[in-house]
């Protein structure tokens, strides 16, 4: 079997497990730790292995993690990128943490490239149909504010939209303070 046969039947039956919770948005996910676990078999199965390189790089003063997740079998192999800032003014942090996150983060989409593992769909596809029903973000609530504030101490939009229908005027708003809260932090 090629190694082009064995990856395309591992993308297909490869499955790991959401262990990490995130509050705010109330779903789970998968961390690299996750997918690494899940990849024991897979080696056996197949007579592969994985391995995951790093470097880092500046572009503008903004460190930069290359994370290069890698199939291996015989002398042959398949690697997947990801490419991931890393945030240096990430409040409650010190900076092992922040090059640690980022880290994490290029692990995991890097693996989940090469895996073909579909995040995007994390959020939904572990709330049953409840995203059908999520409760309207609307502007001047409480929950208004905790998502600006979420928004302002580094939170992720997307966790926002997980949670709450917002509309797209109030999407559009909420990006653009996303983009001052960021910009302000550099």
């Amino acid at each position: 079997m090629t190694i082009q046969e064995k990856l395309s039947l591992i993308q297909q039956e490869f499955k790991a497990k959401k262990s990490r919770y995130n509050s705010f948005g109330k779903y789970n996910f998968r961390s690299a730790e996750d997918i690494l676990e899940a990849l024991k078999p897979i080696n056996e199965k197949y007579k592969v292995y994985f391995t995951i390189e790093e470097r880092v790089s500046e572009i503008a003063g903004l460190p930069i993690i290359h994370s290069v997740a890698t199939m291996h079998d015989g002398d042959l192999s398949i690697s997947a990128t990801a490419i991931v800032g890393v945030d240096l003014n990430q409040k409650g942090m010190q900076v092992p943490q922040q090059f640690g996150s980022a880290s994490s983060y290029g692990k995991k989409y890097s693996l989940g490239n090469l895996l073909l593992i579909d995040d995007t769909a994390d959020a939904d596809a572990t709330n049953s149909g409840a995203a059908k029903n999520k409760p309207k973000l609307l502007k001047g609530s409480e929950n208004w504010g905790k998502a600006l504030s979420y928004i302002n101490s580094g939170g992720d939009m997307s966790a926002i939209l997980n949670k709450y229908t917002v509309s797209i005027e109030d999407k559009s708003e909420l990006k653009s303070y996303e983009v001052k809260a960021r910009s302000k932090k550099s």
